[in-house]
């Protein structure tokens, strides 16, 4: 007897005790990290105003339904402060060689017009016939590496921060915050067109 008393007792402990813990991806943390690694990139010039708050279906995504709710068992969402962490070792690393890279050969390219932010956070040759002959070699294996660089740093973002699942979220903040840190004069790509800032 004891045994049909204790067996509903137990199915309803083990219905309260299913839980389901969502992560979503923190869009504004996101944000504030990519305008502090781009800055610190590109240099102490003045910087711009943070990009618009349109964040391209970014936004923390509102809960969706469950049914264990009809049962009087909800969700535990994880509330903790998301942090995009941006300084470990390697994105440290990472973020070195990017801005001595952007400081000796990219930035004169980049003020020339020779070199633009693509849509996708990478760098593109944008005009080669603005580019020295003797300059042609070094310019594209600097893209190169740079390139090389912007996806790991956000593959290392995701994984650092526990998500991995993030990356392509990071790298299209990322790509948006390049863009809105260029400089006067810099050239930028928005929905195929080049666009001079």
């Amino acid at each position: 007897m004891r045994r049909l008393v204790a067996m509903p007792i137990l199915f309803a402990l083990a219905l309260c005790a299913c839980v389901t813990i969502n992560v979503y991806f923190p869009a504004a943390e996101a944000r504030e990290a990519a305008r502090e690694f781009v800055e610190n990139v590109i240099g102490d010039e003045a910087q711009p105003a943070p990009p618009p708050s349109g964040d391209g279906g970014m936004a923390l995504r509102q809960p969706r339904f469950d049914p264990w709710m009809l049962l009087g068992i909800g969700s535990a969402h994880a509330q903790s402060q998301p942090d995009i962490t941006i300084r470990t070792p390697a994105i440290q690393a990472i973020q070195s060689r990017m801005e001595s890279r952007f400081n000796s050969t990219l930035r004169a390219h980049f003020d020339s017009g020779a070199l633009g932010f693509a849509g996708d956070g990478t760098i593109v040759v944008r005009d080669a016939a603005s580019l020295a002959i003797k300059d042609r070699v070094a310019v594209n294996a600097a893209v190169a590496d740079d390139n090389r660089d912007r996806k790991a740093v956000y593959r290392e973002i995701a994984v650092a921060n526990g998500h991995p699942e993030w990356e392509s979220q990071i790298r299209d903040v990322f790509a948006r915050q390049w863009i809105a840190s260029a400089r006067p004069g810099w050239w930028y790509q928005q929905g195929g067109a080049w666009k001079q800032k």
